[in-house]
């Protein structure tokens, strides 16, 4: 363990040296004057810590937002990123402390959920994170796909470059977006680091944006590349509120020329995008992975603004050892849930809760492969019913 200090940074020189840590921490380099003007007025003040040994060797930073949750209701959420530890200074506790008191500060802010999307899959779970959404990346071959002829027409598409786009991005993404549990809010903050990020890529970032009759309804972000002799189109963004939507961009994608493949990367599990095709084998999933790991900031808070299906009430025991005023008992039932003194049919640690809370795992499987105490051999099906969603849950924000 090094002996370091950790607390919120203070001054504009503070932030930059930061920020330039965390892209070292990527092996990016510095970032130019020019960068850190773009994205500097965006970060949002109070919320970056750092650690000291004297010299900064570790930083961790979160912005504000909100999420919607099994139900549609939106509650306060801590987007985390911009985690890194100094070369030579890892596996030294840093990590631990910076983490520790962020989720204190959270904590004291009423924050009642936290995400962030984990460059490794074996960090954040001993901070009470788990997986709480899959995605699945796609590739179409654009030669072989053809559009079925019973697929919904679609409206009008525009496409814009990046300078006249990027104004237009916010409102877009709020007309079309939050649409699905785990979805999140863009507030103010996270715009200019986003735009940064595309404004480094080599080809041009076009924005096609899809209007129905009601207005705008649907966006995708995309940009070309060659790639070993092949012209491939990677899709950045992809939203939209209705299937028409939906086809029409599909269709506006296809529709470019000088493309051979398109790559769409980080979708919801359950989107159909090979039912649009005449042959389903044009669509090629080319990987599923974790979207998003969440914390449990609250729990009582947490578990009363979702809702659940119909199933026998349950009471689950959760302990959380970074934060303590989440232990005890609460029961869940269709009519909600709330802390209870009964005796408890469920035990798990913060984490699972994690993972069941949008509906990504069933405890059966999390209770088969011991992430869950079973005291009641029935409870396990009954929270598989009442934690279940419709729709897979989906972020669809990467910060």
């Amino acid at each position: 363990m090094s002996d370091h200090t950790v607390r919120l940074l203070k001054t504009a020189e503070e932030h930059r040296a930061a920020w330039n840590l965390f892209r070292s921490s990527l092996h990016v380099k510095d970032g130019s004057d020019e960068e850190w003007e773009r994205v500097a007025d965006a970060l949002q003040a109070s919320r970056r810590f750092g650690a000291y040994d004297p010299e900064l060797i570790g930083t961790v930073y979160a912005f504000d937002a909100e999420t919607v949750v099994p139900g549609g209701a939106r509650v306060p959420l801590a987007a985390v990123t911009g985690v890194g530890v100094r070369a030579g200074r890892t596996r030294r506790g840093v990590l631990s402390s910076m983490m520790s008191a962020q989720l204190q500060d959270f904590a004291e802010r009423g924050v009642t959920l936290a995400t962030l999307h984990a460059s490794e899959g074996v960090i954040y779970g001993r901070y009470g994170y788990g997986v709480a959404t899959l995605s699945r990346d796609l590739t179409v071959e654009r030669h072989r796909a053809r559009l079925r002829p019973d697929v919904p027409a679609g409206g009008e598409v525009s496409v814009f470059g990046l300078d006249q786009a990027s104004i237009q991005w916010p409102d877009l993404y709020d007309a079309t977006s939050l649409t699905r549990a785990a979805a999140m809010t863009r507030p103010p903050y996270y715009w200019p680091p986003h735009e940064n990020y595309l404004r480094r890529e080599s080809s041009p970032i076009e924005t096609a944006v899809h209007r129905g009759p009601d207005g705008v309804d649907g966006f995708a972000v995309y940009h070309v590349n060659r790639d070993a002799g092949r012209q491939k189109m990677s899709v950045l963004q992809f939203q939209y509120t209705n299937p028409a939507a939906f086809a029409g961009l599909w269709r506006f994608l296809l529709s470019v020329d000088l493309v051979d493949e398109i790559s769409v990367l980080a979708r919801p599990l359950d989107e159909p995008a090979e039912l649009l095709f005449t042959d389903p084998r044009a669509v090629k999933i080319t990987g599923v992975e974790d979207e998003l790991w969440l914390r449990v900031v609250d729990v009582p808070d947490a578990l009363a603004a979702r809702t659940y299906a119909p199933a026998e009430p349950v009471v689950l025991e959760v302990r959380d050892p970074h934060l303590p005023a989440n232990d005890g008992r609460y029961r869940v039932s269709a009519d909600g849930a709330q802390r209870c003194d009964s005796e408890p049919a469920l035990r798990l640690d913060v984490a699972s809760l994690a993972m069941l809370y949008f509906g990504a795992w069933r405890a059966s499987d999390l209770a088969d492969t011991g992430r869950i105490e079973v005291l009641d051999a029935a409870a396990p099906a009954h929270v598989d019913t009442l934690f279940g969603t419709r729709r897979a849950a989906w972020c669809g924000t990467f910060f």
